[in-house]
């Protein structure tokens, strides 16, 4: 399953180093579209549907303002303003104007990214159940939530996309290789050595569960019912 994120960022520089890493993090969570004005955006916004929007405020063209006015005109798609304006003046008229979360530059682009899935988890969280589950681990794709025996887990983002794949591939033995390929994508800057950590992680985050993945030696891991 993969969500639509709308980036409309002025600033070439930033606007690429917040796709990548929404691409690289995500895993294959986002289909990314972006723009670098407010013109191209707000035709983008009345004719297409987003899951999310990061829009900066001043644009070349229409600004952010004006695009969220016209998303909110359509329904109830998760908004975040991105702009250099901190007057609490502005703050105000972002969240009078329909935004759901205002982050003032500079900014952290990780913080961002977890305020983003933080109301991604919000707004799918009453569209319904899609979860897969084994043993006393459920993960639940809407809510992008995993619990284990019935409470839920603190699962970082990596490991949650780690722990989908093998969710998805159940009993089977996943190779570094494919859950480097999967998990990392095209991401040329780590190794298969990356996998094992990650594995590490996920076991600790599972507590009890954790035994449920298990390693088969020379070639890979896989996740089974007990």
């Amino acid at each position: 399953m993969s969500y639509r994120l709308l980036i409309v960022e002025d600033t070439p520089e930033l606007l690429e180093a917040i796709s990548v890493f929404f691409r690289e993090e995500g895993a294959g969570i986002w289909e990314v579209c972006t723009f670098d004005n407010g013109n191209d955006a707000l035709v983008s916004v009345s004719e297409e549907s987003y899951d999310l929007m990061i829009l900066d405020i001043m644009l070349p063209g229409a600004s952010g303002f004006d695009i969220c006015k016209a998303a909110r005109k359509k329904g109830d798609c998760p908004i975040i303003f991105l702009t250099a304006l901190g007057a609490e003046s502005e703050i105000m008229k972002g969240y009078e104007t329909g935004c759901d979360d205002y982050v003032v530059k500079p900014f952290s682009i990780r913080h961002l990214y977890a305020k983003s899935l933080a109301l991604l988890k919000r707004a799918k969280g009453g569209n319904g159940s899609e979860a897969l589950s084994c043993g006393a681990i459920t993960l639940n794709s809407h809510t992008m939530t995993v619990t284990v025996n019935g409470k839920e887990a603190d699962i970082k983002s990596k490991e949650y996309f780690l722990l989908l794949f093998l969710l998805e591939n159940k009993n089977a033995t996943l190779s570094r290789e494919r859950i480097l390929n999967r998990v990392w994508g095209d991401n040329l800057d780590v190794n298969d050595r990356i996998v094992d950590i990650t594995i590490s992680r996920l076991r600790t985050e599972l507590g009890d569960a954790s035994k449920q993945i298990k390693t088969v030696i020379g070639r890979g891991y896989r996740i089974t019912e007990d």
